[in-house]
Parts: C-alpha cells; sequence; structure tokens
C-alpha cells in the first residue's frame, strides 16, 4: 500500500537517528498513525533504551489505541532492561502493525510477531525491507555472522595515493570532505586504525567540529601494543579507547595502557599479525555492531584479504600523485582479476571539489 510506504519510509528516517549511539541494540524507529494523522513518533535511544516503540508510545498516549505502528524491526517479545515491545503495542491498543522486517536475534525470530497476532492486532510484514535491511546491516551482521559491520574509509588522489613518497599528506582532501568524515564517524559505534597508523599520527579518532551524541569507541589494532603515549593515552577520558593485541604484547605496555583506562583484548595472531577475523569476532562479541575502518594500508589490505570489509567508501580528490605515491592499500597477492573483492556503488555526491562515492560488497 502507498501509505505504508510513505509511512514506513518516516520510520526508517527516524531509525537513522540512532546511528552510531544505540549499540549492542539496533537502531529502530516507530510511527504511529491514526486516521491518517501521526500521533506518535520514536526512535531508538541512546544507549538502546527506552525502544522506538516505547517512545512513541510515551508521545501518543491515549491516541495509541486503534492506531497502526509502523516499526523497522519486529517488535521485541523478551524481557530485558525493559518489557516487551509487543506487550507494549498490545496494551496500548494499536489496532495494526506493519513491520520492515522479521528480527533474526533468537529471542525474537518471529515471537513478536505472534505475540501481536495472538493479541487480535492484524500485522503486515516486509515493507520496505530491503531498505530496512541496508539501514540494519551492522545490527544484522552481528546477529548472523558474529561480527560489527565494516566500512573501510580511503581518501586519495585520482590515482589512489594518500601521501606523497616523503609521507606528506596533508592535505589531499578538501576541509568540507575532512569535516565529513567527522559526521560519518558518528554514525558508527566505533572508529579502527592499525598500529602502523596509530604510530605514525598519534590519532585522537574522535568526532570533533560538533558535539555527538556519543562518542565513537576508538579501536586501536597493534599486536604488540607498541603505541605512542601521548594523545592516544590521554584522551581516554574523551572517549573509549579499545586495544585489540596479540599473545606476544609486553607484560610492561599491557599495565601501561590498563592503567591508562585502556580496554584490553587479547586475540590470536594470523599471518602477518593479528588474526582479522579472530579481531572482528571479539568486537562483535563486544556488542560493537558497525565499525569504521580509516587504515592504514597493509591493516585495510588484511581486512579486504578476509573478507571482512563489506562497505568502502572514498574520497576521490582531483589531484594526482604518482606511481612513487603511497598506496591506499597494501599488497593483497592477487594473481587473477576474479580473485579481486568485487562492490556495487550505491551513491556519490561531490563535497568541497571531491567525489565522495559508497560502495558495498556484491
Amino acid at each position: 500500500m502507498q501509505a505504508d510506504e510513505r509511512f514506513m519510509r518516516l520510520a526508517l528516517s527516524l531509525a537513522r537517528r540512532g546511528l552510531g549511539n544505540t549499540w549492542p541494540n539496533p537502531a529502530v524507529g516507530c510511527v504511529l498513525v491514526k486516521d491518517g494523522v501521526i500521533v506518535g513518533r520514536g526512535w531508538t535511544q541512546p544507549g538502546g533504551r527506552p525502544h522506538a516503540e516505547r517512545h512513541a508510545l510515551a508521545q501518543a498516549g491515549e491516541a495509541a489505541h486503534g492506531a497502526t505502528a509502523y516499526v523497522t524491526l519486529e517488535p521485541c517479545s523478551h524481557y530485558g532492561h525493559t518489557p516487551p515491545c509487543s506487550l507494549g503495542l498490545i496494551e496500548a491498543g494499536v489496532a495494526r502493525v506493519v513491520s520492515a522486517q522479521t528480527d533474526p536475534d533468537p529471542r525474537v525470530a518471529g515471537r513478536g510477531h505472534a505475540m501481536l497476532r495472538e493479541a487480535g492486532i492484524t500485522v503486515t510484514e516486509g515493507t520496505l525491507e530491503a531498505e530496512a535491511r541496508a539501514l540494519q546491516a551492522g545490527f544484522l551482521s552481528r546477529i548472523e555472522h558474529g561480527r560489527p559491520w565494516l566500512a573501510l574509509k580511503l581518501a586519495t588522489s585520482f590515482d589512489g595515493r594518500i601521501a606523497l613518497s616523503n609521507g606528506q599528506s596533508q592535505w589531499i582532501t578538501s576541509a568540507q570532505a575532512r569535516a565529513h568524515v567527522h559526521a560519518l564517524r558518528a554514525e558508527f559505534d566505533a572508529v579502527m586504525v592499525g598500529g602502523e597508523t596509530a604510530r605514525a599520527d598519534d590519532p585522537l579518532l574522535t568526532v570533533r567540529n560538533f558535539t555527538p551524541i556519543r562518542q565513537p569507541v576508538r579501536v586501536v589494532a597493534a599486536s604488540r601494543l607498541d603505541l605512542p603515549r601521548a594523545r592516544l593515552a590521554g584522551s581516554v577520558s574523551d572517549a573509549p579507547l579499545w586495544l585489540v593485541h596479540g599473545p606476544d604484547a609486553p607484560a610492561e605496555a599491557r599495565a601501561y595502557w590498563h592503567g591508562q583506562g585502556a580496554d584490553l583484548t587479547q586475540v590470536p595472531l594470523g599471518a602477518g599479525g593479528l588474526d582479522p577475523k579472530a579481531l572482528m569476532a571479539a568486537l562483535g562479541a563486544a556488542g560493537l555492531t558497525r565499525v569504521f575502518c580509516e587504515g592504514g594500508g597493509r591493516f585495510a589490505a588484511a581486512l579486504m584479504q578476509a573478507g571482512l570489509v563489506d562497505e568502502l567508501i572514498g574520497f576521490t580528490a582531483g589531484k594526482v600523485l604518482g606511481g612513487d605515491g603511497r598506496a591506499a592499500l597494501g599488497p593483497m597477492g592477487l594473481e587473477a582479476l576474479d580473485q579481486a573483492p568485487h562492490y556495487q556503488l550505491v551513491s556519490q555526491r561531490e563535497i568541497g571539489g571531491d567525489v565522495l562515492h559508497r560502495w558495498r560488497r556484491t
């Protein structure tokens, strides 16, 4: 129905407000409509509660009775920190629920829809499901694959270089493009780099230029914890710092970073450093659903080789640095074109004279 799609699009736009703020819970949107009039709107609040449905019901009050609820994910059916949202919809007297997708969480997985139907509520499933799944890619990845959705950001010259041969890189892309990176960081649960980038730049990895609702977790993957002890160490009170290391990390380094307030996680080693799949599984087990990786080249190549990069976010500038410039990715050992990871373009736009293009794995 045309009206169903219209109100579901609104619910999806509300759900987007929660990206980066609700983990480990999904970012959900809910719209309550009665006689063609919106009587309540809600989205999952920072930290994951209240849930979108509870938020919308509180706004609607008694007007929720007889209304239709448009929800971007099946209402939950289990008791956690709050009672089930399905129960809340039932108690409010909602007449119909339109959901975009079934919740794959084993604690729900169709039970929410069943509860609603058993209470005499009409349920319509699958409205704008593809759009909802794209928005919920992080939550779905964690539930279905045991790891967060991983986006790799690359800011390069036209010929795919991130710096001159002498290391100079400031600035290849425009100030507007760099500012947009901070907006992107705020939509993810975590910002991640490898140890090589951390040692070279001692980056803050925080959202700046504006105050986010919730600073993303900063994840640094460094096998031996051989990291600079300036900006990263001095900013733990400003944003969480998670360090992923190998079994060979020295005890002194572990003690130092633990003393600074960082969270430490050990994962096994792989062929050329930390095992990428174990690393991502550990982040998923810790509750992260969406990770924004900013390099470096060898670390990004390892993630790519392991089949873990779900999305590419590229900022391409109209500069040409030449073959002696530093490549955006490290070697991947490909011997045939059909071995290359393949992505499909989903959007592109101009920002400050640069091109922002986003690709998803096919």
